[in-house]
């Protein structure tokens, strides 16, 4: 009985032996164990991000999700040097993008998407600290643990390599149809980008609007094309969008009236957010008044928590932006006739000014595009007053009136644009500005913001008092660039039902105050403008028409449906305004006849604008004494000058 008991031992060990030796047993044992670190590491990062962010794929989507994910980890596994190399470059690499999409899901309500990676090095310049070092951690610590892992030397590595490139080609190659399919398989919902997320989970998400992404670099509109969206928008019907009585009117041909625009970084009214209780009103009392003297009129804006230069090109240019990227980097192809260069053959001197990285959002090269003279960016600035890494809006006032003041009066008018950026995330003050307002427990967020929104519009009508003092007839317009970003998921807005959680759940009116900004105008001496809701893209048309500048300009193409009927287009939707009632139009889902006529408006200008920004420019030919006198104005650029910028 012995013998036999250690001859059995003996040949178990034996077998042991065998299959432990054995390659290919070795090698399938390394496979499940790399996709089981998958698994388990898939299921820990769900229940991680639901956790901190309160995001997660809907129940329906773990399996095609998990299935995604082993997918990609096997193709990693296939290339790696080995199992532990392969476990750590995976989850990092997993986490960095699962983590980063459930915070911009979290704070601007929407996934990430293909144009994202191509702004990310935008966000390198507007963090500082720790911060900075978290995003450069969180960006180059993927890239280098791939070409540690990756075995280079092994032939199944460029095996694997090649035929990963094979499918990124077919892809390339006819991205409708890949985009399509997907569509077909996992649904698309046009307007609602985190459902989109949530029914996909984030790796088929990525692959099917990178597809979608490809397929929209199509040619630019055709003559044709162009032509036939401009006789569709000329038989609209033209209004002014503010009657003024012809003996108030100012007349022709007197001294050009200076312009000065102030872009407000975040800045909107939180006494709306009830539910956090704020111990007083943040908005200074002269704001107040001077914003009821407009009948509390407002800016509609095409984006939410951030994509500040999208704002920008609107009020600039004169054309909405419909799609989630940003239009200064992706859009802005061509040299054109925006409000900057337009008021330049007019003889005006245009100055940007903002004490930010000059070239975040491609701003360099998109102010040169439009018109700009000259770009006063952070290190024309003394930075003297910051609220950590934010200069003071009074302080960038104060030497953006030192800078131009002379200038007032003379004979070459002046088109002052400002745009402020002491504002953002996490609304941070100094000693100097200590903490005014309090909030509800649980609220501390909304409490930093109507501090920060205290000394804004104080330092704001500071200025505005002594800048109408010293340049009484100017045309001046300042408003809120987009609403803050406070919690994760609409936090901070849910707690007062004045958004949803998601944005599948808002309604008409929680859309309406999605893209609602302050807004004053004030024409000179004759003071402020009452303009109602007022998409930013009908800016330069209407502060045109208050300068009396009757010449012809591609930026009234956009603002000819007049006082009362505006739309305010966002991506996958548009809002229809009709006075102070509003339709909210969810591209695919709300019934066609009764979006009809917006939705073929908004197709129109989206020709146009293509065309003008990044196509032939076929639209100013058809003007043709726009074009003209564009192309002759376009000989004599602006001149480089000593700020290094242009």
């Amino acid at each position: 009985m012995y013998r036999s008991s250690t001859r059995l031992d003996s040949f178990a060990t034996t077998v042991k032996r065998h299959l432990l030796s054995s390659p290919l047993l070795r090698s399938l044992s390394c496979w499940a164990a790399a996709l089981s670190f998958v698994v388990v590491w898939y299921f820990a990062a769900q229940m991680a991000i639901e956790h901190v962010f309160q995001v997660k794929p809907w129940g329906s989507t773990y399996v095609r999700d998990l299935a995604a994910h082993l997918l990609i980890g096997a193709l990693l596994f296939g290339i790696a040097r080995s199992l532990p190399r392969f476990m750590v470059t995976a989850s990092v690499i997993f986490t960095a993008l699962t983590a980063s999409n459930a915070a911009k899901l979290a704070i601007l309500g929407a996934p990430i998407m293909p144009d994202d990676f191509a702004a990310a090095r935008n966000m390198f310049l507007l963090l500082d600290g720790w911060l900075l070092a978290g995003a450069v951690f969180l960006v180059a610590t993927p890239i280098l643990l791939l070409g540690w892992m990756i075995a280079w030397k092994r032939p199944r590595t460029w095996i694997n390599v090649a035929l990963l490139g094979a499918a990124l080609s077919l892809v390339a190659a006819d991205p409708g149809l890949i985009s399509a399919e997907l569509d077909k398989h996992f649904g698309n919902s046009v307007w609602n980008q985190p459902e989109n997320y949530q029914k996909r989970g984030l790796p088929i998400h990525l692959l099917q609007e990178t597809a979608r992404n490809l397929s929209r670099r199509i040619a630019p509109p055709t003559e044709t094309e162009v032509a036939d969206a401009l006789a569709y928008l000329n038989t609209e019907p033209k209004a002014p969008f503010v009657k003024v009585s012809a003996p108030n009117r100012p007349e022709r041909n007197l001294q050009k009236r200076n312009l000065h625009m102030i872009l407000l970084e975040s800045f909107w009214d939180p006494t709306l957010l009830k539910a956090s209780k704020l111990s007083a009103d943040p908005l200074d009392p002269r704001f107040r008044q001077l914003w009821s003297a407009t009948d509390e009129s407002h800016l509609l804006s095409p984006v939410f928590g951030g994509y500040t230069a999208n704002t920008e090109f609107e009020v600039l240019c004169g054309f909405p932006v419909t799609a989630d990227n940003v239009y200064f980097e992706t859009g802005l192809r061509r040299d054109a006739p925006c409000l900057p260069e337009h008021l330049r053959q007019a003889g005006y001197h245009g100055v940007a000014s903002h004490p930010n990285s000059a070239s975040f959002w491609n701003r360099v090269n998109a102010y040169r595009r439009i018109g700009f003279e000259t770009y006063l960016a952070d290190k024309d600035f003394q930075m003297d007053d910051m609220n950590r890494s934010f200069l003071s809006d009074a302080s960038l006032y104060r030497q953006v009136m030192d800078r131009l003041e002379p200038e007032f009066g003379e004979s070459k008018p002046v088109f002052d644009y400002i745009l402020t950026y002491f504002g953002h995330l996490p609304y941070p003050l100094n000693e100097q500005r200590p903490a005014m307002i309090t909030a509800a427990p649980g609220h501390e967020v909304v409490a930093a913001y109507a501090n920060t929104v205290y000394y804004k519009s104080r330092e704001l009508m500071d200025f505005l008092e002594a800048l109408r003092a010293k340049d009484p007839d100017a045309v001046i317009v300042l408003f809120g660039d987009h609403l803050p970003a406070l919690n994760p998921n609409f936090g901070g807005y849910t707690e007062s039902a004045v958004l949803a959680k998601r944005r599948g759940d808002f309604t008409d009116e929680m859309f309406r105050t999605l893209v609602e900004t302050p807004l004053i105008i004030i024409d000179g001496k004759r003071g402020p403008v009452p303009v109602g809701n007022l998409p930013a893209y009908q800016v330069p048309a209407l502060l045109l028409e208050l300068l009396d500048d009757q010449r012809p300009t591609m930026m009234t193409l956009a603002a000819q449906l007049g006082q009362t009927q505006r739309i305010r287009p966002l991506p996958g939707v548009h809002l229809a305004f009709d006075g102070d009632a509003v339709e909210v139009c969810r591209h695919g889902e709300t019934d066609a006849s009764d979006c009809a006529t917006s939705a073929t408006w908004v197709k129109a200008v989206e020709t146009l604008r293509n065309d003008l920004f990044g196509g032939d420019q076929h639209t100013l030919l058809n003007l043709q004494t726009l074009s003209a006198g564009f192309r002759e104005a376009a000989v004599a650029p602006p001149k480089p000058l000593a700020n290094g910028y242009f």
